[in-house]
């Protein structure tokens, strides 16, 4: 890529010189996937200008290592929400939807305007952030998503817990899972200590019933109902409490990973309080209607924002349960989405939505602060994409690679914590019956209709401008890079 001198400016993310031995030693960074040409300079997206109350001062501050912490592998809190669109928190633009949390953890962190999802639908991403490959590696990714029991992530397939496990921390899981089934495929059989959430892919807030009408809460690998015992309170409530509590938790010596798996602001569109709404999902459930938890009829503008403003207090009650423990400034605080926005979402001036490889489909909201290392109100505008956050946490936490298993991130600990150059290197997404590939301000696309597009996003953010025609080299070289790329991945099936 070409000079990030556009990107490292007094408003973007500086870096640190010099740092700490105890972080220069940790393990070695994952090798960058497609091979990158020169590129142009990364854009300084709509959404950097995004008011963020206080950032106007805060994001000013050069990068920095905070003076005198002690250098230690950080507890890691990664938070996802679900369907939740890239402008849908204040601090990315939203006009109506207010989510003082996020902004304070924005401000306290960076923000970062050119994240990207793995993939374009939730169980993608989630194999693409567990094993840090691009989904089509494995067979379960193939899924889009996963919506029956025949495939899964494979227990003997390494992961980011089960690295990290290796490396001495402690694991948990809670909240929504959609990488397999049991009796096959588990949190707990792919290197989580501690299971409490949903295996499938969407849920009715208040009964946990599934999409096949089965009650879907487990602790570990059991059900609850099989118990005769079951939690009918708001999911939400239930995953922040649970949350809460591991996090006070007592964890001894060992730093931890908790994979905080939001449901909200997936459909159905039921906010808390909303037991009539619910009422009627759930007869229709156990009516045999399949489609109930769609929701096609419900929801509402007005019913999403109210949604996504609880799952704000939500991260609030959970960072101020980090806070009372004393471990905020040594915990590493990682907020996402799964992919991009769903038909409530606010996606301005994005093409596209969840499923979709345009940029409404894949960039997400993105979020990180380790009080420890770097300064708050920073802002980042280089691309990114979810599996670089696996290569880079695996970094940090001082876990290698499995050899036989090479990561597609690319790890960006020098990035954030040394202020090095990070690798240049291409975004390749793929999805059935569409493809997508970044490099630089560059985007090759082709959606469905089959015709190979070019769009400079740092002139046209919303892919309206088909540059295809004025650069024929470039699109045949980004074309190219993709086609390539796709031959080392898995077919879909037939």
């Amino acid at each position: 890529m070409s000079s990030h001198a556009s990107n490292l400016s007094r408003r973007a993310f500086g870096g640190v010189i010099g740092a700490s031995a105890g972080v220069a030693a940790l393990g070695t960074a994952a090798a960058p996937s497609s091979a990158s040409a020169e590129a142009g300079s990364i854009p300084a997206s709509v959404s950097a200008s995004a008011s963020v109350e206080g950032e106007s001062a805060l994001a000013e501050r050069p990068f920095r290592a905070a003076p005198g912490r002690p250098a230690k592998r950080p507890n890691i809190l990664f938070i996802l929400g679900d369907d939740l669109g890239w402008a849908d928190l204040s601090s990315y633009g939203a006009p109506h939807i207010k989510t003082p949390n996020l902004d304070r953890l924005a401000r306290q962190g960076v923000r970062f305007t050119d994240a990207y999802s793995g993939s374009a639908t939730c169980s993608p991403t989630r194999f693409s952030l567990y094993t840090g490959r691009y989904p089509g590696r494995t067979k379960g990714g193939l899924a889009e998503p996963i919506a029956d029991r025949s495939v899964g992530l494979d227990p003997n397939h390494p992961t980011l817990a089960s690295l990290l496990r290796g490396a001495g921390y402690a694991t948990a899981l809670i909240g929504k899972w959609h990488c397999g089934y049991l009796p096959d495929y588990s949190p707990t059989k792919s290197g989580w200590d501690e299971f409490f959430g949903n295996f499938g892919g969407a849920l009715e807030y208040y009964s946990k019933l599934g999409l096949g009408g089965e009650y879907d809460l487990y602790e570990g690998d059991v059900r609850e109902g099989d118990a005769e015992y079951k939690d009918l309170r708001y999911y939400t409530r239930i995953l922040t409490e649970r949350a809460s509590e591991y996090v006070r938790r007592d964890h001894g010596d060992k730093p931890w990973l908790l994979n905080l798996n939001f449901t909200t602001p997936h459909w159905p569109w039921i906010a808390d309080g909303d037991e009539a709404e619910s009422a009627e999902v759930v007869r229709r459930i156990k009516a045999g209607d399949g489609r109930a938890l769609f929701h096609t009829d419900g929801g509402s503008v007005e019913k999403y924002t109210e949604m996504v403003q609880d799952l704000d207090r939500s991260v609030g009650q959970v960072l101020k349960a980090l806070k009372d423990s004393g471990q905020e400034k040594d915990t590493l605080v990682f907020f996402a989405s799964d992919n991009g926005g769903e038909r409530f979402s606010y996606n301005w001036p994005l093409s596209g939505n969840k499923s979709s490889l345009q940029e409404g489909g894949i960039r997400v909201p993105t979020i990180v602060r380790w009080p420890a290392r770097f300064d708050g109100g920073q802002v980042s505008h280089e691309p990114v994409f979810t599996p670089d956050w696996t290569a880079t946490l695996l970094e940090i936490g001082g876990a290698r690679p499995d050899r036989a298993y090479p990561l597609d991130g690319t790890s960006l600990a020098g990035y954030l914590l040394r202020g090095e150059k990070p690798a240049g290197r291409d975004l390749f997404w793929r999805v059935r019956g569409e493809r997508a590939l970044r490099r630089g301000d560059w985007k090759y696309y082709r959606g469905k209709s089959g015709t190979d597009q070019l769009f400079d996003l740092s002139a046209d953010l919303r892919e309206q401008a088909d540059r295809a025609a004025d650069r024929p080299e470039l699109l045949a070289e980004l074309k190219g890079v993709w086609e390539r790329t796709d031959k080392e991945l898995l077919p879909y099936p037939a």
